[in-house]
């Protein structure tokens, strides 16, 4: 495949010890590497205004993103993207490259200061500890949680005005994504008021098809199953692991016919992936004590190293992460696939927002946040990320053809080529889900990179968003959470009882002839 890398999506538990994410500037033709610095970096672009003289005349643009979650340029002459429509070609930055456009297209200099993040409860505690930014870019549920804490400053009217052809957001974001946007509320409000998608997925399960059959990968009880005991590897973070769980413990019902069969399915099973009931948490402890001991390991980043290398069978992956570990195996010339679990998956986001702290009632700082989104969501610009990232853009490309170009790029099969099957996006692409588009495709890659980065709508149609906890929910879900991944005291033997009260009844006996020899010396 064509990906270059990926990121790590990860939801750690709320108030996590803050520690400086390192921040990296846009590297010269010299390297991609990144370089860490203490504090900002301010990106140096063609338009960025940097003589004394012209200061006061630009827009200080304070942006923090995801560690590498956007296209640095420098690209080699082989990559690259020949499409129908012309061919795409990451020369410099995107910052730089928005720089220059941002003064051609509205005649102000503008400067964005670039910092990255490393998990969403980073950046909060980043805020929280007085950093300021404008223009930020967390996951769906952490976007819920700022909006519910009023931190956020509305999108203007105008960046969903589709007349006008900068506005690329509006005019190419995948009908799909925006439906989920602008019906999705807090506190009464749409997630569309105040955010705008960037990329996009759904979580599965990465596995070595030469030890575990599609069916036993197709299913959240996999981790719970003691024929893959210490072959297997699960998310260390409470969303994902509490989600799986849920899944696992409702397996039977969420899959019976008369579940999936009801009219309101979908609210019901978001209904379901989102109980945060005493008596289900006390269940999801349970559970989750129990999977620890038959699991490899609870980790964030190291699963995929664990998946190529062959240390473990299946792992618990975000869909992005997938696509680079089915990559990366494919370089090393063995197969790994991607499964959909059929009790359910969760769909995520990462998505713009916009401070009220940082942009204030200052308008000229909005316009060039908005038009920061917008750019990204150009579609050659939109290629250029996800060839880069690996992650799927919310972008659909509206009229303009070259992201479904893009995706037979990738994916589309040869001409001669045999064992082809047709794979349906229509649901990503289409208004209202029918259409022509439609990818004559690999067979094997209904369960490989293209199941991850475009779900079928078989898939999609099983998708529950994981809703924000509230701060009095998430307290309770962050205790059992530090339960699960203590020591679990039930499970101790006979003989750790036993050791354990012998070691006790020793330190008192020591303790009491202390006392003892204390009294009599005196």
């Amino acid at each position: 495949m064509k990906k270059i890398t990926a990121f790590l999506l990860a939801g750690l538990l709320a108030g996590t010890m803050y520690i400086p994410t390192p921040v990296y500037a846009i590297q010269t033709a010299a390297s991609k590497e990144k370089t860490t610095q203490k504090n900002t970096v301010v990106t140096s672009g063609s338009s960025s205004g940097t003589d004394a003289e012209d200061k006061d005349d630009v827009i200080t643009l304070r942006v923090c993103n995801w560690e590498e979650y956007i296209d640095t340029g420098d690209w080699s002459e082989d990559e690259t993207i020949d499409l129908d429509s012309g061919d795409i070609f990451g020369k410099n930055s995107l910052i730089d490259d928005f720089e220059t456009w941002y003064y051609q297209t509205y005649g102000k200099k503008v400067r964005v200061e670039y910092s990255t993040f490393g998990t969403n409860e980073d950046l909060y505690n980043m805020l929280t500890l007085g950093d300021v930014y404008d223009l930020i870019c967390p996951s769906e549920y952490m976007i819920m949680k700022l909006m519910s804490e009023d931190q956020l400053l509305p999108l203007s009217d105008h960046f969903y005005d589709t007349s006008d052809t900068n506005n690329y957001y509006s005019r190419g974001v995948s009908p799909y994504i925006n439906n989920i946007f602008q019906s999705k509320e807090i506190n009464g409000e749409t997630w569309g008021k105040y955010a705008a998608g960037y990329m996009w997925g759904i979580t599965g399960i990465v596995y070595n098809p030469k030890y575990i059959t599609e069916d036993e990968a197709s299913t959240w009880t996999l981790f719970d199953n003691p024929k893959f005991r210490r072959k297997l590897t699960i998310k260390d973070n409470v969303r994902d692991s509490y989600f799986m769980a849920i899944g696992a413990l409702k397996s039977k019902e969420l899959t019976s016919a008369a579940f999936v069969n009801d009219p309101d399915y979908h609210q019901n099973l978001e209904d379901v992936m989102n109980d945060t009931s005493p008596e289900m948490i006390a269940e999801v402890q349970d559970y989750l004590q129990n999977v620890k001991d038959n699991v490899y390991s609870f980790e964030t980043d190291a699963g995929k190293a664990d998946m190529i290398t062959g240390k473990v069978l299946a792992n618990y992956q975000w869909s992005g992460d997938a696509v680079y570990t089915m990559d990366q195996a494919d370089e090393d010339n063995y197969t790994l696939n991607f499964a959909v679990p059929r009790e359910a998956t969760n769909i995520y986001f990462d998505g713009w927002v916009m401070l009220k702290r940082g942009i204030g009632k200052d308008t000229q700082k909005q316009q060039a946040a908005e038009a920061f989104i917008n750019f990204l969501s150009r579609p050659d610009n939109v290629i250029r990320n996800m060839y880069y990232i690996g992650y799927t853009s919310v972008i659909s490309g509206g009229t303009d053809p070259r992201i479904f170009e893009y995706l037979k790029w990738n994916y589309g099969a040869e001409p001669d080529e045999k064992d082809t099957v047709d794979y349906d996006v229509n649901y990503f692409f289409s208004p209202d889900g029918t259409g022509d588009y439609v990818l004559k495709v690999p067979e094997e890659q209904t369960k490989r990179q293209l199941s991850a980065q475009y779900p079928s709508s078989d898939a999609i149609s099983r998708s529950s968003i994981m809703i924000y906890f509230n701060p009095q929910k998430n307290s309770v879900i962050n205790q059992m959470w530090v339960n699960v991944r203590c020591f679990n005291i039930r499970k101790m033997p006979v003989w750790g009882w036993i050791l354990t009260i012998a070691a006790v009844a020793g330190i008192t006996w020591l303790s009491a002839l202390r006392i003892r020899k204390r009294k009599m010396d005196k």
